[in-house]
């Protein structure tokens, strides 16, 4: 399976404060890839690091096929690189129609926001239900939906989801990511996630890379990784 997205040696962080240090890993066309590790472990710096938010200090990245190690974050969406933050962060006092129509800013999602409208709205039937409520009203499942739908707005080549189950009652989980594994299924997207959850995120995924002080601890099959006993002891409680 070719690489949409080629992380090597890289090396970024905070001001001063090194946080990732020499991490490579992939993502192929059309695969889901789980990123796990505790709380601290550098997960989200690697998003951040990813789509432009930090500078690289070391290594680069490319992203299909186009060396984006140096891209601004504002560019980033328009190559079809998306990210949906911790939280969905949507703007609680405007509808969910137009926390949607944000996600049709950059100029070729413009273009096609209606039919993208009609999609998502399709996809997720909550959402058009709710279309004229305000966001901050959704529930916790309906807000993690509208924060994907939104990122499906700007036609995303991948997706990149941190921490996607935080605050979500377990059924509402499943949910989530039986509704993930459907969009890679129809879509052909991609899929990077990032999770606390290492259950669930490596069963989702093909594939899964476990983080650790900046750094890659072990990686492998999903269902490999979820049978290993250091997995299991270090990070399932098992």
């Amino acid at each position: 399976m070719s690489a949409i997205l080629q992380v090597d040696k890289l090396s970024s962080g905070y001001g001063e404060l090194p946080v990732l240090d020499d991490l490579s890993l992939e993502v192929g066309h059309g695969e889901i890839v789980s990123v796990v590790g505790a709380n601290g472990a550098g997960k989200t710096t690697l998003l951040l690091s990813i789509c432009g938010h930090l500078k690289v200090r070391l290594g680069s990245l490319k992203f299909d096929g186009q060396d984006i190690t140096k891209l601004p974050a504002h560019e980033a969406t328009e190559h079809g690189l998306v990210m949906v933050p911790e939280g969905g962060r949507l703007f609680p006092f405007m509808t969910v129609l137009e926390n949607l129509e944000l996600g049709a800013y950059h100029p070729k999602a413009r273009g096609r926001m209606n039919e993208s409208l009609e999609e998502v709205m399709g996809l997720f039937p909550i959402l058009a239900d709710r279309r004229e409520q305000l966001a901050g009203r959704l529930s916790g499942g309906e807000r993690q939906m509208c924060a994907i739908a939104r990122a499906m707005m700007s036609m995303p080549k991948l997706l990149m989801l941190d921490e996607p189950s935080l605050g979500l009652a377990p059924i509402i989980v499943d949910k989530v990511f039986e509704m993930v594994t459907s969009l890679v299924k129809t879509k052909g997207l991609s899929v990077l996630l990032v999770e606390q959850n290492v259950g669930n995120a490596l069963r989702v995924c093909e594939r899964g890379y476990i983080i650790e002080h900046g750094g890659i601890l072990k990686t492998g099959r999903g269902k490999d990784l979820l049978n290993d006993p250091v997995v299991q002891r270090s990070y399932m409680g098992l």
